[in-house]
């Protein structure tokens, strides 16, 4: 049997991250994968997508090249080399992964692994052990019972990301990240597409300011949105697909050559030892302290098996913080308030912290700044107005208490807010912290300066 100081079970950007800190830390270290290196995120989820995002950027630039002044004859889009483009942009970050496994002296372990009692994995037959054993299996689509993912008619992410041609319908169940991000692809590409959402807002988790202005951009861009609506049962019978929704006004039904189902994520806790080794679950989740221990020493849990937000960024930190307690080093538990989000549709979305509702709701006297980037001097030169800056502050203490930003590169805008959060930055602090110009990220200036009557530029 082969014994290690640590095992992590899964190599996502949760497990990975892990094992190389580990590693770091001088523990010897192993890390178990069933498929590719780097899971979900590196293979089939954010990095990917990205690159799918990116080519319909680039065709929605040569779309409008007369309004830069250019003229562009002739082109076309090539659905085939898109999806080609982003799989070689997944397969060479898997491979940077390999040389990071490599480098750190991390043993990857390839099969499929089982818990064991006594601090030991399995796998296809093999048992290994380790002082700690991290469960690091991560999340897939979740499926509903009036849509059955079949992985021809009816899609969840993976099918979505490789398609072999493109439909020319379809109609998208979810509008968390993974729904509007492959609306906004499949739109942009020149696909009819319709996006589904139960309740009454998409991207139902953001400020509300935020989900209305992205409803209106996906309007504009041709999108079929339909809110407070729900998919009650599809017929796949035919050569199009009958999706009947269910809505305010009755059922309707609808007709699509493809339905992606981004309902959400289901935990990956199946036949991976858990009932064995007793490790207590509840509704979906491990349940874990502020350490990531489970309730049977030596066996801790990070990532989208944990209670808590389901991303990529969160898994890391959480990996590292564990490995870090168990070394004995003094860390701060993760605050879980100050975690960004963000959306890479066009217009992208990131936020952090209360929403202004959410504020509101824990007893806060508010100051709220907003800032237009149809005012930002930046963003009419790029040509991307749409979109805000928002801001909310207590109005006591000038604790920076939320802030929501939607428009063009403001996935790359929010560390900001989250670092002065971090740091216990007030208003007035960031008012004068000079920003550079011109800049999209002087908006999170102007917009603090909007919540404290001081905007110049409005």
């Amino acid at each position: 049997m082969s014994k290690y100081d640590i095992i992590v079970l899964g190599s996502g950007p949760g497990g990975y991250v892990t094992a190389i800190r580990a590693s770091q830390l001088g523990f010897k270290t192993a890390v178990i994968e069933k498929e590719n290196l780097g899971g979900v995120c590196l293979n089939w989820g954010c990095i990917p997508t990205k690159a799918l995002l990116k080519s319909a950027q680039v065709f929605d630039y040569l779309k409008h090249a007369e309004d830069y002044g250019l003229t562009v004859k002739e082109f076309d889009k090539d659905f085939d080399k898109v999806v080609e483009r982003s799989r070689g942009v997944a397969d060479g970050m898997s491979k940077g992964v390999q040389f990071l496994m490599k480098k750190n002296k991390i043993d990857v372990i390839n099969g499929f692994g089982t818990l064991k009692p006594g601090k030991k994995v399995e796998v296809d037959g093999k048992e290994y052990s380790a002082d700690h054993i991290i469960i690091a299996t991560g999340a897939r689509s979740r499926e509903l019972p009036s849509l059955k993912q079949d992985g021809k008619k009816v899609i969840g992410y993976r099918e979505a990301m490789t398609l072999k041609k493109q439909p020319k319908s379809m109609i998208v169940v979810g509008s968390g990240a993974i729904g509007v991000e492959f609306a906004h692809f499949y739109n942009a590409m020149g696909t009819d597409v319709t996006i589904v959402e139960y309740l009454p807002n998409l991207v139902p988790l953001e400020d509300e300011d935020i989900s209305k202005q992205f409803g209106r951009s996906f309007k504009k861009a041709g999108i079929k949105v339909m809110t407070n609506s729900s998919v009650e049962k599809v017929d796949t019978s035919g050569k199009t697909i009958k999706a009947t929704v269910k809505t305010k006004k009755g059922e309707e039904i609808l007709e699509a050559e493809i339905v992606l189902s981004a309902v959400g994520i289901k935990s990956n806790l199946e036949n991976i030892g858990l009932e064995d080794v007793g490790i207590v679950v509840d509704r979906d989740k491990i349940l874990v302290n502020d350490w990531y221990q489970t309730n049977i020493p030596g066996y801790y849990a990070i990532g989208d098996v944990v209670p808590g937000p389901a991303l990529a960024h969160v898994a890391s930190a959480e990996g590292i913080t564990c490995v870090e307690k168990i070394k004995g080093m003094h860390v701060e538990a993760i605050d879980y308030g100050n975690i960004p989000g963000c959306t890479y549709a066009t217009p992208e979305i990131a936020s952090v912290g209360f929403t202004e509702k959410q504020a509101k709701e824990a007893g806060y006297d508010l100051k709220v700044g907003k800032f237009p980037f149809s005012a930002s001097g930046k963003a009419s030169a790029a040509g991307t107005k749409e979109g805000f800056v928002k801001v909310i502050f207590d109005a006591k203490y000038g604790e920076w208490l939320g802030c929501h930003m939607i428009g063009a590169g403001v996935t790359d805008m929010i560390a900001e807010a989250v670092l002065g959060r971090k740091l216990e930055t007030t208003g007035h602090e960031v008012l004068k912290a000079i920003h550079p110009h011109p800049t999209m990220s002087e908006a999170v200036m102007e917009a603090v300066a909007d919540a404290y009557d001081e905007v110049i530029h409005l």
